[in-house]
Order: structure tokens, then C-alpha cells, then sequence
């Protein structure tokens, strides 16, 4: 019998980003077994065609917490619980460390349930349903961190230059990209991502409208804007600003967004999930952190090559509550991040 292993990352797009050099070690490592992975069904799309990894158990936390009292809810729990509870795996491996992703690797029944020491929990108590609880001292990404669990089961890190991001990829949304580039006549271009998941990890829509203007009179390319569905005004605000005829607005869905990415000169972004796709398919990156929490500084969920540029404006506020103060970045200048971008492209070309 193969071995199995259960991975337990359920969200959000850089988090699930940042566990599949880990993932793709252990398969590696154990070419014979089989490897599982529990996802939110709405960010399973990041690890669709992914060829370590035999089976997505999709489910909807997030849905969950809303409506617990829900008949249709319970039963989608009960289902979801149950398929794990078939399985006969060897070892579970717990990336989120929250009490609700410790919970489900209970109900995995694996005889050997690994998860983060407590000092490398968002929630500690998580704690309490590991058999097997992993210290990764002395390293700082959490990349490097979240290779301590599989290297606990015998797995290695090959290092920065040879982590591997199996990210989906289709050939019609690579023609599809393909397609949007001619008919924009966009032969270079850079990307920027201004949205974040809350305003005090973004940086100011006049100061991307203000870099946009800047940049015209020496980056012949287009300047492609993105984002969700749900920043189209912010989008449209920053181009109004900006009035500038090289820069446009590039809906895509996720695939087609990776797909955008890969060719792109330049990525610029705050600390959001494109910026961790970017990484992943090592396009040079201009990042822009803000005050933030502990567990979620530059140097722990930042760009990883040595040549990509993060910008930051200082430490961690006193209170992870306090991030979500309705203010953007504040401290990094147009010009700051003019002369990173200037930097960064300069890098590219040696």
C-alpha cells in the first residue's frame, strides 16, 4: 500500500501559495504515495491540475461560520467530515495552525497529526490536537517554515532558487492572454495590483496615479491594472486620476491573471495574493508593505528573491485589530517607489 498524507491549507491565495514548495517536496520525497489537500472550495481553482496532488477535498468554512444553524450547513459539514474519515492516512500536516484546520486533521484519524509548535500558531490552542508539534527555529519565510513539517517526515528543502510553485496553467488562457496583449499592442508592460484585503495594506490611489504619470516618460510599455471584481472602483478611481492613455484596466480570473504575470516586466503590488503569485513565478516584483502584525511582516510573507524590492514604512502596530484602521500606507513615497521601480527594472537587465 502507498503511503497517504493529508495537507491542510484552506485559505487564502499567498497562505496556499507559500505551502506548495513543501507539498511538492513531500510528494517528491515519497514518490509512490498519494497526497491529499483540504481546501475552501473558493480558492480550489490555485491547485487544479496540480500533478502532486491526487485529490482536492473542497470545503466552505467560511460559509460555515455564517450559518451554523443551517440544516443544508450541517449536513455539508457532516459530509465533508465523513469523506475524511474514510481515509486511511498516514500522516496529516496542518499548515493553517487555527483551531478549525487543527479540527479537521482530528477528523482525518490519522495515526500521526503534525502542526506548528505553539509560538507558530495563529491560534495556540490549535495546539492541542497535534500528536507531533514542530518548532521551526531560525528561519524567518514562511516558506522556510512551513518546510520544517514535511522535513519532520524525512522531506528536504532544496533551497529558494529550486522551490517549485505547481501553479495551474491552461492553453486557453494562455492563448487568451496572448490575444489581449496584441490587440493592446502590449510588447512590454508591468502590472500593478493595488487592491488588499483591508485599506491599511494598500497604498494610496492618487500615489498610483501619481507613479503611473511619473512613469510615462521612460516605460514605453502599457501599465496594466488588476484586481478582483470588488476593486473595479478602486481601479477605475486610480485611472481617472492617473488620465493617462498606457494604462488600462485588466479584468481576469485567477488563471488567466498568473498567466498575465508571467510575462510581465514588472509586478507592483501591496501585501496580497497576486503579489505571492508573482513570486512564485518569479517575475520581479515591487512590493509595498504597511504596519502590520507579527506573523505577517516583509520579511516573513514578502517577496523571497534577493533582487525584488519591498518597501515598508515601519513595524507592527500594537494590535492586529489596528491594521484594519480605514487609512491606507502611509510613510512610502511616490518617489520611493519611483526609484525601487527604476532599481528593480535596472536589475532585471544585467
Amino acid at each position: 500500500m502507498p503511503m497517504r498524507f493529508l495537507i491542510i491549507r484552506l485559505s487564502s491565495i499567498g497562505d496556499i501559495v507559500h505551502a506548495l514548495p513543501a507539498a511538492t517536496a513531500l510528494a517528491r520525497t515519497f514518490p509512490d504515495a498519494e497526497v491529499d489537500w483540504v481546501v475552501e472550495a473558493r480558492h480550489a481553482a490555485l491547485l487544479e491540475g496540480n500533478p502532486w496532488v491526487k485529490r482536492v477535498v473542497k470545503l466552505d468554512t467560511l460559509g460555515w461560520r455564517n450559518n451554523l444553524s443551517s440544516a443544508t450547513v450541517i449536513e455539508e459539514v457532516a459530509r465533508g467530515m465523513a469523506l475524511l474519515r474514510q481515509e486511511n492516512y498516514d500522516a496529516t500536516l496542518d499548515f493553517q495552525g487555527l483551531i478549525k484546520s487543527a479540527i479537521i486533521s482530528r477528523f482525518s484519524r490519522s495515526p500521526r497529526r503534525l502542526g506548528f509548535a505553539e509560538h507558530w500558531l495563529r491560534e495556540p490552542a490549535a495546539g492541542i490536537f497535534y500528536d507531533e508539534r514542530v518548532s521551526p527555529r531560525h528561519r524567518r519565510h514562511i516558506i522556510e517554515i512551513n518546510f520544517s513539517l514535511v522535513e519532520h517526515l524525512g522531506a528536504r528543502n532544496p533551497g529558494p532558487e529550486k522551490w517549485e510553485f505547481p501553479l495551474p496553467r491552461t492553453q486557453p488562457d494562455d492563448a487568451y492572454i496572448e490575444e489581449q496583449l496584441a490587440c493592446f499592442g502590449a510588447k512590454e508592460f508591468m502590472v500593478m495590483n493595488p487592491g488588499g484585503g483591508w485599506q491599511a495594506k494598500r497604498w494610496a490611489p492618487r500615489q498610483y496615479a501619481e507613479l503611473i504619470r511619473s512613469l510615462e516618460p521612460e516605460f514605453g510599455g502599457k501599465i496594466f491594472i488588476t484586481g478582483s471584481p470588488e476593486e473595479e472602483g478602486l481601479i477605475h478611481e486610480i485611472l481617472s486620476l492617473a488620465n493617462s492613455r498606457r494604462a488600462h484596466y485588466f479584468p481576469s480570473t485567477l488563471v488567466q491573471l498568473i498567466a498575465l504575470v508571467r510575462h510581465a516586466q514588472l509586478f507592483l503590488s501591496g501585501d496580497t495574493g497576486p503579489l505571492h503569485l508573482a513570486a512564485a513565478v518569479r517575475t520581479p516584483i515591487v512590493a509595498i508593505f504597511g504596519t502590520t502584525d507579527p506573523l505577517n511582516t516583509p520579511g516573513r510573507n514578502g517577496p523571497f528573491i534577493p533582487a525584488d524590492i519591498t518597501l515598508s514604512n515601519g513595524g507592527p502596530l500594537s494590535s492586529w485589530r489596528e491594521t484594519k484602521a480605514p487609512h491606507y500606507i502611509e510613510g512610502v513615497t511616490t518617489e520611493n517607489v519611483l526609484t525601487a521601480v527604476r532599481e528593480r527594472m535596472a536589475r532585471a537587465h544585467v
